[in-house]
């Protein structure tokens, strides 16, 4: 019994040294988590679930500071802050990322995936994984893939019923040369913007209208200025969580664990809130007066057909990247 009491002791001492230990090995930091829209988007709950497990897990010595609505600039200016390591985190489409690594921009491509569930297992898997750690040479470090799902086109000119309604519209499109060629390609005038800027250029007239997802078009009230949207669904986006490796290195192993597991836990609850909340905002934007339109199957063919030369354009440059994708999507589609 004396020695069952001592081994016991000493087993309760080790793990109390070594909950001593773990404390000691996080530091007292805040960090910045930066994302380029308003609450209401798609990312924030996500943002809010990663922002409670640290502070928690980390016994409220890691604090999240969320910076939404572009605050901390655009895009890529919050991309060159995470590299310089004035910026700890973001998040944002992972095409935009293609800048730094080229195979990214796949993510960019029309009518790359059918569903969610294609779109899950491409990025959650070898592949997703393999293009976030590639990231680490430019600085970044690539935690989880969230989503931003399908996007759909929104104007303020007339109805769109089918394709040929979409030629000579003036639409804003992320800047990157998929978007303006994929744009260009159905007859349209493509306009480059950073996002903060868009309800400006809407509101002013300075462009027609835009295309973004339907939790994106809804959070930004953007039938304040556009009347119209046509559930297209041709591109789908998924959006990286990514942090600074400058300051990555500086970190513990058992802050950087306690990091990567708040954005994987964040990863199904964000998704899953995202698709829930599909119908719910359809229903908004027809309450506040925008005419929804979906495309016949004809027209959708069409579409493709239309978008069917940039995606041979773009597939050059990727090498392998789009035959490993594709391959995967085949086993899926079996």
């Amino acid at each position: 019994m004396k020695r069952l009491i001592i081994k016991s002791t000493v087993a309760a001492l080790a793990l109390a040294l070594m909950g001593l230990a773990c404390a000691q090995d996080i530091k007292e930091r805040t960090l910045k988590f930066g994302l380029n829209s308003p609450e209401g988007h798609p990312a924030v709950a996500g943002m809010k679930k990663f922002k409670e497990n640290v502070e928690t897990k980390s016994g409220g010595k890691i604090k999240v500071q969320l910076f939404l609505n572009g605050t901390l600039g655009s895009d890529q200016a919050t991309l060159s802050s995470i590299k310089g390591g004035t910026v700890e985190m973001a998040v944002m489409n992972s095409g935009i990322l293609a800048s730094e690594v080229k195979a990214l921009e796949i993510f960019d491509f029309p009518f790359l995936f059918a569903n969610e569930k294609e779109a899950d297992a491409i990025v959650d898997g070898p592949i997703g994984q393999k293009m976030h750690a590639a990231l680490a040479d430019k600085g970044i470090v690539g935690l989880s893939y969230w989503e931003l799902g399908f996007r759909n086109i929104t104007t303020s000119k007339k109805a769109i019923n089918k394709v040929d309604d979409i030629a000579g519209l003036k639409l804003r499109v992320i800047p990157s040369p998929i978007n303006v060629d994929w744009v260009k390609a159905l007859g349209a005038n493509p306009t480059p913007l950073p996002f903060p800027e868009v309800y400006a250029a809407m509101e002013q007239g300075a462009i027609d209208g835009q295309e973004n997802p339907v939790a994106v078009i809804a959070a930004n009230k953007f039938w304040e200025v556009q009347k119209f949207i046509a559930l297209t669904n041709h591109q789908y986006n998924p959006q990286s969580v990514i942090f600074s490796k400058k300051i990555w290195d500086t970190m513990s192993p058992v802050e950087k664990k306690i990091i990567d597991d708040a954005a994987d836990d964040a990863v199904k609850m964000q998704r899953q809130a995202n698709r829930a909340a599909l119908t719910a905002n359809l229903e908004l934007l027809k309450k506040n007066g925008m005419t929804v339109t979906t495309l016949s199957a004809a027209e959708v063919i069409k579409l493709r057909e239309k978008m069917k030369p940039v995606i041979d354009k773009h597939s050059a440059a990727l090498g392998t990247t789009v035959a490993d994708v594709q391959a995967e999507l085949a086993k899926l589609r079996k």
